[in-house]
């Protein structure tokens, strides 16, 4: 059993419109009475890639339909891309996670156990959920408890602002202010009280280096965070799911193997750290 519905976050928290984005699509697992009407589901807040100039589909539904199927709720937000700069998509992220929070009970959420996951661009937004959501950017939206996701996963994300990296993403969210560039570059983010991380990146990645998740994981590392990493041989930016969901069968990228487990492996790590169904006691 699933509820779906599209929710302006602007419309629902009566918030000065910034972007044109902040749709949040629902899909919610719902409980089967039979089994146990008062179960809580795990969920996850999926934020697609697109360079911060577009919200890309394939990173969208067909990864929801992954998750939804090992038992996460799932919401995915189209978030507001250049012209819109920092921190807009940050606010509508931060708006769709006390959204989410907010109308756990009727959508059979288990409130502690939200993560967050985000490709290329979409990644550092993650990431900046992950570190700023206590900052003065979304201070009035919520408490930080309520904008705090309790775990990430970012996929082959836009990581550091220097060096090789993808420019035109950080160019997309800031503008020419190099200041602001340095500030969000994700390893200098990195504080000892964040949540566990799972990455993922493929080594021939010729968009989004890999070099900028390596960055990242040693800035892990040294602050103490729970992490996982994994670095797969070869396959393009932006697969998605890499399967024939998003892409032709007579034209599906070739990559090294493991990398299309990438889902699952990714699921159990959320697994091992708590996310599991909750059922009433």
């Amino acid at each position: 059993m699933l509820h779906i519905e599209t929710i302006d976050l602007y419309d629902r928290y009566a918030a000065e419109r910034k972007g044109p984005g902040g749709q949040l699509t629902v899909y919610a697992l719902q409980p089967i009475p039979k089994v146990d009407p008062n179960r809580r589901f795990p969920a996850v807040l999926i934020l697609p890639g697109g360079a911060y100039a577009w919200v890309s589909p394939r990173e969208a539904e067909p990864v929801a339909m992954r998750f939804l199927s090992r038992g996460f709720s799932c919401f995915i937000l189209n978030y507001s891309c250049a012209p819109a700069r920092f921190p807009v998509a940050l606010r509508e992220a931060a708006l769709a996670m006390a959204y989410i929070r907010s109308e756990a009970d009727r959508l059979h959420i288990d409130p502690a156990k939200v993560a967050a996951l985000g490709f290329s661009a979409g990644g550092h937004l993650c990431g900046t959920l992950g570190t700023l959501y206590d900052r003065d950017e979304v201070a009035d939206i919520a408490p930080a408890d309520r904008l705090r996701p309790d775990a990430l996963i970012l996929c082959y994300p836009v990581s550091v602002s220097r060096g090789r990296t993808h420019r035109d993403s950080f160019a997309n969210l800031c503008g020419d202010d190099r200041l602001l560039m340095d500030r969000l570059s994700l390893d200098r983010l990195v504080r000892r009280d964040m949540m566990p991380v799972f990455l993922w990146h493929t080594r021939t990645d010729d968009s989004v280096p890999v070099d900028g998740t390596l960055q990242l994981a040693a800035a892990l590392a040294e602050n103490d965070v729970p992490f996982s990493l994994h670095v797969f041989s070869y396959g393009r930016h932006g697969l998605a799911t890499g399967d024939d969901l998003v892409y032709r069968r007579d034209n599906l990228p070739p990559v090294s193997d493991g990398v299309l487990d990438w889902p699952e492996l990714a699921i159990r790590f959320l697994w091992e750290n708590g996310f599991r169904i909750r059922d009433s006691q």
